[in-house]
């Protein structure tokens, strides 16, 4: 059974930075794209950033030069670094990965909470 599981979320003054982490328990984890996507009340899940197998990155344009993602497939494990954090970067983020095949799976979410 796949399960992702993100962590690193919290509550952090405008300005500030933090890291999210994605475990994920998944055979094959390098042939999979990850994304990180983020839902605010009221809102929809958005997609912020990608990366693909090879490495490939993109994100959306609102936090590019802020968010970086990565990913270390030795440890089935992506991330997530945001830096500058905004209080519209408040929201529940959630970690996904895209098979090769259609499949899509998903994390339960961590809560990022940008205020001061």
């Amino acid at each position: 059974q796949v399960q992702l599981v993100e962590s690193g979320g919290g509550l952090v003054q405008p300005g500030g930075s933090l890291r999210l982490s994605c475990a994920a328990s998944i055979t094959r984890f390098n042939i999979y794209a990850m994304g990180w996507y983020r839902q605010a009340p009221g809102k929809q899940r958005e997609l912020v950033a990608r990366i693909t197998p090879g490495g490939s990155t993109n994100y959306a344009d609102s936090v590019k030069g802020r968010f970086t993602i990565s990913r270390d497939n030795a440890k089935n494990t992506g991330y997530l670094q945001i830096n500058n954090l905004e209080p519209e970067d408040t929201a529940v983020y959630y970690c996904n990965v895209e098979g090769p095949f259609g499949q899509w799976y998903w994390g339960q979410g961590t809560q990022v909470t940008v205020s001061s």
